[in-house]
C-alpha cells in the first residue's frame, strides 16, 4: 500500500478578475467545489476566496497531479455556475493558477490564511496579493 501526502496551496482567478463571486454565489461556489472534490477523491482541507479568486488546501494521492486536481475543480465548477444561470454573463477561470507546496509544519498557518480571505481582502487586493505571490516565491511573470 502506498502512503502519499503532498500539501498543495492553489490560487485561481475568475477570467480577466471579474469580481463576480459576491457572498452568496461565493458560498454556493464553495459547497459545490467541496462535493465535486468527493465525488472525484479529491482530499480538499480548506476553501476560500473573495469576489474574484479561490484559495485551496489539498492533499494530492498517489495519483493524481496538480494540473488534473486544477482542471476538475475549474472546469465543473465553471460550467455548473453557468448550468445554474447565477450570472447574467458567462463565468469563467482564468486559464493560469499558482500553486505551492506546504510544508506539513505549515498547514495550520494556511488553513488560517484561507479561512480569513475576507478579512486579508478588506486591506489587499487579489492584484497585490499575486504580486506577492509572485515576489515571495521568485516566479517571473512573461508578457506576451
Amino acid at each position: 500500500m502506498s502512503f502519499v501526502k503532498i500539501w498543495v496551496h492553489l490560487v485561481f482567478s475568475t477570467k480577466n478578475r471579474q469580481p463576480w463571486m459576491n457572498k452568496e454565489l461565493r458560498y454556493k461556489m464553495h459547497q459545490h467545489i467541496i462535493e465535486n472534490c468527493k465525488k472525484k477523491e479529491i482530499f480538499l482541507q480548506a476553501i476560500n476566496g473573495y469576489t474574484d479568486h479561490i484559495h485551496c488546501l489539498i492533499s494530492l494521492g498517489k495519483d493524481q497531479s496538480i494540473s488534473k486536481i486544477v482542471q476538475l475543480i475549474k472546469g465543473e465548477s465553471s460550467f455548473w455556475v453557468n448550468k445554474q444561470r447565477f450570472l447574467d454573463e458567462t463565468f469563467g477561470w482564468q486559464d493560469d493558477y499558482f500553486a505551492v507546496s506546504v510544508s506539513e509544519s505549515q498547514v495550520e498557518t494556511v488553513i488560517g490564511y484561507i479561512k480569513n480571505q475576507e478579512k486579508h481582502h478588506a486591506k489587499k487586493t487579489f492584484a497585490e496579493e499575486a504580486d506577492e505571490f509572485t515576489n515571495v516565491y521568485g516566479w517571473t511573470v512573461v508578457k506576451a
